[in-house]
């Protein structure tokens, strides 16, 4: 089995993927690997990322289905064989601790599931916009709490591959991914340790594919609606299967 796993979806990625794959690939081992789930760009990414695979052979890239955000991530973790599963933006930069720093969390706290911080800059990655994450979102362990309020981050999570059988298939009517793989987490009690090093520069540029503002309160009634309904149909399925 490999080590690590990272996961990363891209889409008209052409501009940052590069930087981001080099930070990603300068800090690992080699035998982790890279699975790109590219949801049919039409830029130079798929171009750019044929080129990785054919220079490095820990990069790994796949289609994607064509099926929105959530589809795609979830294409991208099913063909992670990793022990540890790192999600990964297609336009950030990874600070060159941040595997170490991961690691040495999960084998200090003894979790199923690690958070970091993040630096949050503009496009260009020069001028820092927000020096904490944690700060903003107020980020924390727990289920209500983040069911309330989402302080979730895929781009800073890493989790171990135990739980895929858990969070698999990712919900289509759910808002975020990010969200249910850390309740879920939190359900099994598996243990989320949320650490305070900044180990990416997170970059917003205009085209993310997350928001940082908060939704009408309308739409997060909604949301929250859903996500619960999504963690109850589950309970209901599981039940269901341990007693066959």
């Amino acid at each position: 089995m490999k080590r690590i796993s990272v996961a990363m979806i891209s889409y008209q990625g052409e501009k940052y993927i590069e930087e981001q794959l080099d930070s990603i690939l300068a800090i690992l081992g080699p035998k982790d690997e890279v699975i790109i789930s590219d949801d049919g760009s039409t830029d130079r990414t798929r171009e750019i990322l044929v080129r990785y695979e054919s220079q490095d052979e820990r990069v790994r890239m796949i289609n994607g289905p064509k099926a929105g955000v959530k589809k795609n991530v979830e294409n991208a973790l099913r063909a992670c064989e990793g022990e540890y599963i790192f999600l990964a933006d297609q336009d950030d930069i990874w600070m060159p601790e941040k595997v170490e720093c991961v690691l040495e969390a999960f084998k200090r706290d003894g979790v199923g599931l690690v958070i970091h911080d993040a630096t949050v800059t503009d496009g260009s990655c020069q001028k820092v916009i927000l020096e904490s994450f944690y700060s903003l979102k107020g980020s924390g362990a727990g289920a209500i709490k983040n069911i309330w309020r989402n302080t979730y981050i895929g781009c800073c999570m890493a989790f171990k591959r135990d739980i895929l059988e858990e969070v698999l298939p990712i919900p289509d009517y759910i808002e975020m991914h990010d969200q249910w793989i850390g309740v879920i987490n939190d359900q099994l009690k598996r243990g989320t340790s949320f650490i305070p090093q900044k180990l990416i520069k997170y970059r917003r540029h205009g085209n993310n594919a997350s928001e940082m503002s908060h939704y009408s309160i309308p739409r997060m009634l909604k949301n929250r609606i859903f996500f619960v309904w999504a963690l109850l149909t589950r309970r209901f399925r599981k039940s269901n299967r341990s007693e066959k």
